[in-house]
């Protein structure tokens, strides 16, 4: 765990429930002021299609949005920037209101096939994607630009990896047919010979 992360996490509340449950809590020293992505961290991103992003409301409830597009579309524009596209949607805007309110953010990256998340602490702002010609071209495939209406920049605080213990194992379709596709081949094979004995 990145050393700010968890000097942001281990609130007062915390720190009182460990010592209820474990009889001590983590006591943090010297966190910097931002943990910068490494380039673990900036591979992984890359290799993601999806990922949820946390915000609050102005009434103080949370808010858990899922975000997906081609793998990497979630750009790192530096170790500690991260922008992606906002497209035309349901019309709701509710994490962009949020993030107006109260920029704190949140995002649950995760790779179900390797049981691996990461967890990214920020501060987020909008963009107007008409305002940021140079910004929205980095952040989305040519094709897609009409339906572009914001784009969503997060500053990075901290990260954070969690342990794989209780992470099932999930595959995406491109997944199953890459290790599947040998598999059917050989059966494609194996009828074949089969047909040519028969005969």
């Amino acid at each position: 765990m990145a050393k700010k992360y968890l000097d942001l996490a281990m609130t007062d509340s915390v720190c009182r429930a460990e010592k209820k449950y474990y009889g001590h809590a983590a006591k943090i020293v010297d966190a910097p002021e931002r943990d910068p992505l490494t380039e673990v961290e900036l591979e992984f991103i890359a290799a993601r299609d999806s990922f949820y992003m946390g915000t609050v409301s102005e009434s103080g409830w949370p808010y858990i949005q899922h975000r997906g597009g081609p793998t990497g579309f979630l750009r790192v524009l530096n170790p500690t920037t991260l922008a992606f596209a906002d497209y035309t949607g349901n019309r709701q805007l509710l994490t962009t209101g949020n993030v107006a309110a109260n920029d704190r953010v949140s995002l649950f990256l995760m790779d179900y096939r390797n049981r691996e998340r990461l967890k990214i602490l920020g501060h987020a702002r909008i963009e107007d994607a008409r305002d940021q010609p140079a910004l929205t071209t980095q952040v989305s495939p040519p094709g897609m630009r009409m339906n572009l209406e914001r784009v969503v920049v997060i500053e990075v605080v901290s990260f954070d990896w969690n342990c794989p213990k209780y992470i099932t194992p999930r595959y995406s379709l491109a997944e199953v047919d890459a290790l599947a596709g040998p598999l059917k081949a050989r059966i494609v094979e194996l009828e074949a010979q089969l047909r040519t004995v028969k005969a």
